[in-house]
């Protein structure tokens, strides 16, 4: 592709050099450059794009794009593109450098505190099953329609998120469904995606030391809903939003008149409103009304937050264009979502279930959906990870220790930070609470099962679908799945 041709697109540019050159390839890391490649300067938390122009320069940057105007002396051999927001044309770049692969995608874009991961799994599975091939960006995998291989982040950078869209459009893939962090929409990774959905779960706290308040945090997720009311092309979004969460309310309230909406939830005023649900180990039963019509729609999901996320997937699918019927029969068979409110397995009567619950109001989800299968008693393994926003530790212990018979605190990610530094600040808001603090996440796994009994449920929170446990700076193998079913069979054989 003409450098020219990239270059001409970029919004607010101030261009000088050689346009006429052959472009290879579109980067954010230098270590990427190869001869011929664009180098996009973005400032970053970790470090500035600026500082590594001599590494882009020498391995043959045909281009820069940076938020510095070029050097006096700077050699016009080489293009240089001064622009107000590498962020955004990084963007811009990477959209055009793929040739826009979201107009050939029905593309459904998620965001929200908790439910993201499980709604984009349920209606990648419903693309899958009416589609027979479909793509899925999110936290636990990124799926082409081919093949699929663990994730690295919610959402990907601008260059590598255009890139895979790419892929499954060239895949035949006919959609896709995605996770949209707060962080990606601030950082605009999202921007130029061509959305026919954007779905919003709820909000509640969470990511308070990277947005500061929950005003700010608000504001980034809206921000997805300002990219669908401006977006170009031909596509009618609509927008799916949770009216049973006081900021889907404020949503719904400020785009009324300026995006077209499915709402869903138990209120009468909801487009698609939840009605009878029940449930049981196996999964849950509920009923949806839609247009006059009425839809019985089971899932193999355990929660009523669970009933909210495929509602939230139903939503989305028939915005993107399945009927309703085709995708309520494909709920029957959807998977099950790795490290959420999976069911590890049972000894003598218990059961255990690992979630990724790392949010108060997560955490106060999990055990309300485990005090539905009304258990003997609920046990609760959870921590709270370390280098993050520490005014919800004590929320988390006060959730933990209202929803549960019993709590065992121990590690999640400690990082930088003293575990029993972060146990101590959970402990705050256990007050009156039965609990036992076990620093090793392992032990205090190990402790909840050894002491369950029949009929007892143990909810292990925290990391879900997570392989590792970051402590004094390593990152070491942990999975909560594996801990748990080693437990499990460790308690076998002591009985033995």
């Amino acid at each position: 592709m003409q450098l020219r041709t990239l270059i001409h697109n970029l919004p607010k540019a101030t261009v000088s050099g050689n346009l006429d050159q052959q472009v290879t390839g579109v980067t954010t890391d230098s270590r990427e450059v190869v001869a011929g490649s664009i180098f996009i300067a973005v400032r970053g938390t970790d470090g500035d794009g600026q500082d590594y122009l001599p590494q882009a320069l020498e391995k043959g940057a045909c281009a820069i794009v940076s938020e510095v105007a070029p050097a006096e002396d700077w050699d016009e051999k080489i293009c240089w593109a001064h622009v107000p927001d590498a962020r955004a044309a990084a963007a811009s770049l990477a959209c055009d450098w793929n040739d826009h692969p979201s107009k050939d995608l029905k593309v459904v874009g998620i965001t929200g505190t908790n439910g993201k991961t499980t709604t984009a799994f349920i209606t990648h599975a419903v693309m899958q099953s009416v589609w027979t091939r479909a793509g899925l960006l999110g936290t636990v995998e990124i799926n082409d329609g081919e093949q699929s291989v663990p994730a690295t982040q919610t959402t990907p950078g601008p260059i590598q998120l255009q890139g895979l869209l790419r892929q499954m459009a060239d895949n035949a893939c006919r959609g896709v469904a995605m996770e949209i962090s707060s962080h990606a929409l601030e950082q605009k990774r999202t921007d130029g995606l061509l959305l026919d959905v954007a779905v919003f779960t709820n909000l509640s706290q969470d990511h308070l030391d990277y947005h500061g308040t929950m005003a700010s945090y608000f504001a980034a997720k809206k921000r997805l809903f300002e990219l669908l009311e401006t977006q170009q092309g031909n596509k009618k979004p609509t927008a799916v939003v949770n009216i049973d969460d006081p900021y889907g309310q404020r949503l719904v309230e400020e785009f009324k008149d300026r995006l077209y909406f499915i709402t869903y939830g138990h209120g009468v005023h909801a487009n698609m409103r939840i009605g009878r649900e029940t449930q049981n180990v196996r999964g849950t039963e509920f009923e949806i009304s839609y247009k006059e019509r009425e839809y019985l729609v089971r899932t193999p999901y355990i929660g009523r937050f669970n009933v909210f996320n495929c509602t939230a997937a139903l939503a989305a699918c028939v915005a993107a264009g399945i009927k309703p019927r085709d995708a309520v029969r494909a709920f029957a068979d959807a998977p099950q979502v790795p490290g959420r409110m999976e069911c590890v397995g049972r000894r003598d009567g218990a059961s255990l279930f690992v979630d990724y619950a790392h949010t108060p109001d997560a955490l106060e989800n999990a055990c309300a959906a485990i005090r539905d299968l009304r258990p003997k008693r609920l046990i609760t393994v959870f921590g709270c990870g370390g280098d993050r926003d520490q005014t919800k530790r004590p929320l988390m212990g006060k959730a933990a220790a209202e929803g549960s018979d019993l709590c065992i605190v121990t590690s999640d990610n400690p990082r930088s930070e003293d575990p029993e530094a972060i146990i101590a600040d959970i402990e705050k808001g256990m007050r009156g609470a039965r609990y036992e603090s076990i620093p090793d996440r392992m032990t205090a796994i190990q402790t909840a099962v050894n002491i369950s009994e029949e009929g007892d449920v143990i909810l292990v929170a925290g990391k879900g679908h997570e392989t590792y446990q970051e402590i004094a700076g390593d990152r070491t193998d942990f999975d909560d799945r594996r801990a748990a079913y080693k437990a499990l069979n460790l308690k076998a054989k002591s009985e033995e």
